[in-house]
């Protein structure tokens, strides 16, 4: 997807009405339209980049430090015990539209909105190692 076709981008140029809650010259946040809970926002760079490994380092810290602005913001300002900051990438991971993004998305204990199956098991150092020399080689 181009950046002409892209959802985000056209918010970005306004040529979408969207709710925003912060803007600079970097980044943009908003409400998202397809809420996980109230006050569930996403924060986007300004520049249209498809994942999270191909943004430049600068841009990338532009955006955390809004994701950071926006969650202190929706921890103070609503009724919520906690959030989650979730980043996928590709669609194996569930993104959906090709423009990083971050979700801030406000909990409340027990409400059942993302639940992580992590495993109780430890797995084998063998395994662990496997996958570093991976990352190694």
């Amino acid at each position: 997807m181009n950046k002409d076709d892209c959802i985000f981008c056209k918010i970005i140029r306004k040529e979408i009405p969207s709710m925003i809650i912060f803007e600079d010259d970097k980044t943009l946040a908003f409400l998202d339209n397809n809420p996980i809970s109230e006050g569930h926002s996403i924060i986007i760079p300004k520049n249209h980049f498809g994942t999270l490994e191909i943004i430049p380092n600068d841009e990338i810290a532009s955006i955390f430090q809004t994701a950071k602005k926006i969650a202190k913001l929706i921890y103070e300002k609503l009724d919520i015990e906690g959030y989650n900051i979730l980043q996928n990438n590709y669609k194996a991971a569930g993104q959906v539209i090709d423009h990083c993004h971050i979700h801030i998305i406000p909990r409340r204990e027990g409400d059942g909105k993302i639940i992580l199956d992590i495993p109780k098991n430890s797995t084998s150092n063998k395994s662990l190692n496997n996958v570093l020399e991976k990352f190694r080689s």
